[in-house]
């Protein structure tokens, strides 16, 4: 087992905020459409899902993940 990466971060990052609360604000505006039947703001939502996903990436490569250089680590 010595082929252990490193800690990952588990999410404490500003690129990880903000595509989950991006994606929790699609996967609420899709159950509400579903609810009220707007199928179109469903799509929408599976869009901006998407989007959150597509942030979280571009962030941690800009270098905001748990791992990169724009990164400071809080104490627990």
């Amino acid at each position: 087992m010595s082929n252990q990466i490193g800690d990952p971060g588990h999410g404490h990052s500003p690129a990880a905020w903000t595509a989950v609360i991006i994606m929790l604000v699609a996967i609420a505006l899709g159950t509400v459409a579903l609810f009220l039947d707007a199928i179109w703001l469903v799509w929408v939502s599976v869009g901006l899902l998407v989007l959150g996903a597509v942030v979280g990436w571009i962030l941690t490569k800009a270098g905001y993940g748990a791992n990169g250089h724009k990164y400071t680590p809080k104490a627990h």
